[in-house]
Parts: C-alpha cells; sequence; structure tokens
C-alpha cells in the first residue's frame, strides 16, 4: 500500500468504529472526511506534506487526523486506532450468538443516496467484511423528503449502480430494495410496477405516529396487505434514545400482527440502540402469535451494520427462533420468498 492508502484506511478504520461505538456524529465525519482529503491528494503531495509539516494547512485536516495520517503513512498503528481496536472483537451487546450467528445479511440499510453517510459500495464493503453474504439497500421513499427520498427516477438510476456494483462484488450481493413509507390510508409511497422489481421491501410509518389507534391500525394493516411489502419497519416509530425521544404509536398489535402471519410479513427487529423496536413485551406477543422476523440494522453507516447483535440479544431473550428469521434464509431461498406473492 501507499502512504496515502495507509493513511485512508486508517482514517476510515477509526471512523467505523467510532460508529460502531454510535460516537457523535461530527467526530465520525472528522475522520472520514480526512479520509476523502487524502484520497484527493496527487502523487507525492503527501510525503512532501509530511516533510514540510504542513498537513493541517489542508481543510478538513486537524491535529487528531493529521497524527494519525502520520503515524500510518510511516508504517505505524496510529495511536488513536489502538485505543479503540480493543472493543473492536467485543459484540455490541451480549446474548443472542447462535441467532447472529445463523444470520447470513440485513434486510434494512441506507447509503448517501437518501440520509446515509457513505456509498453503497463502501455499505457493500463493510457488509462482507462482517461476513454476510447480502445487504439490503433500503433507502427512503420521496415522501420522506428531510431523508431526500429517492423519487421513481432516482431508483431507477440506483438500480442501475447496483448491478454494476453486483457484477464487481460477486459471489457478494447488494440485494435491490427500499424503505418504503406508509401513507395515511395505507398505500406505499411508490409506483407499484417499480416495487415489484425490488428484491426487498421494508414498509414504514414516519409520519402522523400520533394518529388515533383504529385508523393507524387500519393504516398498518392495508400495508401489511399489500404484496409488495416483505417486511414492516420498526411498527411503533418509537425512540427510547438518542437527542429525539418519542412515545410508541398507538395501534392495535394483535390485528397488526396476526395481518403480519397472514400475508407472511415478516416484523422488523429493529436493532438501532435508540431505537429497539418492537418494545419488548410486543416482541414477545409477535412470538406467541407465530409471525416471522428479520433482525436488521437501518445503518446509516458502515459502522452501524454491526449493530445487529443489539436485536440478537433481544430476539433470544423473546424467545424468537433463528428459523423463524427471514435473513437466516440463503440469498436464493430469501428471494424465493419475497416473491410469494408479487
Amino acid at each position: 500500500m501507499t502512504s496515502n492508502e495507509r493513511a485512508a484506511a486508517a482514517l476510515r478504520r477509526i471512523a467505523y468504529l467510532l460508529e460502531r461505538a454510535n460516537e457523535p456524529t461530527y467526530r465520525v465525519k472528522a475522520f472520514r472526511g480526512a479520509a476523502g482529503v487524502v484520497d484527493q491528494l496527487g502523487d507525492g503531495e503527501l510525503d512532501r506534506r509530511l516533510a514540510a509539516g504542513t498537513l493541517t494547512d489542508l481543510a478538513g485536516i486537524g491535529a487528531a487526523t493529521a497524527q494519525v495520517i502520520t503515524q500510518a503513512a510511516a508504517g505505524q498503528e496510529p495511536e488513536y486506532l489502538a485505543r479503540l481496536r480493543p472493543d473492536a472483537d467485543r459484540p455490541v451487546a451480549a446474548g443472542g450468538g447462535d441467532i447472529r450467528g445463523a444470520l447470513r445479511g440485513d434486510l434494512h440499510s441506507h447509503s448517501d443516496w437518501s440520509d446515509g453517510g457513505s456509498p453503497i459500495r463502501e455499505m457493500a464493503l463493510a457488509a462482507a467484511e462482517l461476513g454476510h453474504a447480502y445487504l439490503a439497500l433500503t433507502d427512503h421513499s420521496a415522501r420522506l423528503t428531510v431523508a431526500n427520498g429517492l423519487s421513481a427516477q432516482r431508483l431507477v438510476a440506483q438500480l442501475d449502480v447496483v448491478a454494476e456494483l453486483n457484477a464487481e462484488l460477486a459471489p457478494f450481493r447488494i440485494l435491490t430494495g427500499i424503505e418504503v413509507d406508509i401513507l395515511d390510508d395505507g398505500a406505499l409511497d411508490q409506483e407499484p410496477q417499480l416495487l415489484d422489481r425490488l428484491d426487498i421491501v421494508v414498509a414504514s410509518v414516519h409520519s402522523k405516529l400520533r394518529m388515533a389507534a383504529p385508523e393507524m391500525t387500519a393504516r398498518m394493516v392495508v400495508a401489511v396487505a399489500n404484496p409488495a411489502v416483505d417486511v414492516l419497519g420498526h411498527c411503533t416509530g418509537r425512540m427510547v434514545g438518542g437527542a429525539r425521544k418519542r412515545p410508541e404509536s398507538d395501534f392495535d398489535a394483535e390485528l397488526v400482527f396476526e395481518a403480519c402471519r397472514q400475508f407472511d410479513v415478516a416484523v422488523e427487529i429493529n436493532s438501532r440502540p435508540e431505537r429497539l423496536d418492537p418494545p419488548t413485551r410486543l416482541l414477545r406477543l409477535a412470538v406467541e402469535m407465530g409471525c416471522r422476523f428479520s433482525i436488521d440494522t437501518d445503518a446509516h453507516a458502515p459502522g452501524q451494520l454491526d449493530w445487529q447483535p443489539y436485536g440478537c440479544a433481544r430476539a433470544a431473550a423473546c424467545g424468537v427462533e433463528a428459523s423463524t428469521v427471514v435473513n437466516t434464509l440463503p440469498v436464493e431461498e430469501l428471494l424465493a420468498w419475497t416473491r410469494r406473492r408479487r
């Protein structure tokens, strides 16, 4: 590796581990941004700046990132990375190891095409490094403008990008997908013929989360009954951590989970530590009712793809059997399942 490559790799590894540890976004962006600066340096420029001591003259390079670059370029392990490394080999949550070991992929992730922080390729490489065989790319649909949701035209363009990446990264597979908004009446926020082309459709409520229970129940059941839907995402919409605390949406969970069972739609066990959705009592109810599940990270950055242990630990504690988790399936069996109603 060149000195540029060693420095950029170290910066990205630090960013990954900070994401995994749920450190503040500004800190992660500092290291990912610095990696991007190093990528753009011409031949020999990094070495010249190292010799002259002018690294921090570059916009986006501060004292901490300059130290990492200097040490990595010299072939040393940066001290910053060494401090993070001891936690890197430990799961983020205890328990659920058997379920985590059975998982073959992740069915809910975001890239910089919507509100994620990294390119599709970088997300895919991180998933492959974790041992996944596949990763579903499920950027938001158009209604969620705050998340730069995908119009039909942008989604079609993304499908072409994914096809090119799959040719490059095989046998690892990026599954085409979307996290489609469930509209007020239960309809889905994307063209039906385009949803039919996708490998995975995660349907989630993102708006009017305080809707009255009867209307919210009907809204969710209508969506679950739609043949395009494979996974019901973060069903209560709650936020239990981070800056945005939010209570659960109010709905008849028995009716919604019965619809999931009847229409063979997986209930997502969302692994984000600020969501941990569904709550324990509802997760146990879904188990008792015979639902299928999908244990997903809802990752918006590469390091967050290693958050599945949060969901696996909760799944094990609530009696979820690995055989009921759809992302334990090999990719062709998974795709046969998602195509069952289309």
